[in-house]
C-alpha cells in the first residue's frame, strides 16, 4: 500500500513539475494589437481616447457593472489625466494615466491593475491619416509573471482581449463618425 501511495505521489510530483516547466517556457512579454478604420479625421478619434469622460461611451468594460465606480484626476484631458475604477470580478480595479499625448497622432497611458492581480501595462493608440479616413490601432504590451502565464494557458487570453479590443474600436469608430466636424 506504501508502494502505491508513494508511486501515486511521485507520478502527481512530476506531472506539476512538467506543468510547472510548460507555464515557465511560455513567452514573459503579452502584446496584443487590433485596428480599424474610420470614416473620420485622426483629431475625432483621439479626441475620444484623450479625454477618459468620453470613454463609456466605448469601452468595452464600462458596461460589464453598472455599480462601477468611477474617479478622474488631474487635468480634464491629456498627459496626467488619470482615470480610476473599482468594479466586480469583470472590471477589477485600478488606475489609468496618459502619459503621452499628440493631438491626432497618439496616445500612451499606464495602467495599473490592483484586482483581480496586481500588475502593470501600457495602452499605446494611434491614429494614421489614410485618405479621409483613420487607421486606429489599439495596442496593449505588458510582462507577464508566472501566475499570469498560468492564466493564459488555461484561457484564451489574446483571443478574449481581441475580441474586447475590436469590440471597443467599433464602438469609439460610431461615436468619432457621429461627432461633427469642428467649425475651420
Amino acid at each position: 500500500m506504501k508502494k502505491k501511495l508513494l508511486i501515486a505521489l511521485g507520478v502527481v510530483l512530476g506531472l506539476v513539475g512538467v506543468l510547472a516547466v510548460i507555464v515557465a517556457m511560455q513567452p514573459d512579454e503579452m502584446k496584443i494589437s487590433r485596428s480599424a478604420t474610420f470614416n473620420a479625421p485622426p483629431n475625432r478619434a483621439f479626441d475620444q481616447v484623450n479625454d477618459f469622460h468620453k470613454w463609456q461611451k466605448w469601452s468595452p468594460w464600462a458596461s460589464l457593472d453598472k455599480d462601477a465606480k468611477y474617479t478622474f484626476e488631474g487635468p480634464h484631458s491629456g498627459v496626467g489625466a488619470v482615470f480610476k475604477w473599482a468594479g466586480n470580478s469583470e472590471v477589477g480595479e485600478g488606475d489609468m494615466t496618459i502619459v503621452e499625448s499628440r493631438p491626432g497622432e497618439l496616445v500612451r497611458i499606464r495602467l495599473h491593475f490592483v484586482k483581480p492581480f496586481e500588475d502593470t501595462s501600457e495602452a499605446l493608440f494611434t491614429f494614421k491619416p489614410q485618405g479621409d479616413k483613420t487607421v486606429t490601432t489599439w495596442t496593449m504590451t505588458g510582462r507577464h509573471t508566472f501566475v499570469s502565464k498560468g492564466i493564459c494557458l488555461l484561457m484564451n487570453m489574446e483571443k478574449m482581449m481581441n475580441e474586447k479590443f475590436d469590440e471597443g474600436l467599433a464602438s469609439m469608430r460610431a461615436q468619432a463618425e457621429a461627432t461633427p466636424s469642428a467649425a475651420p
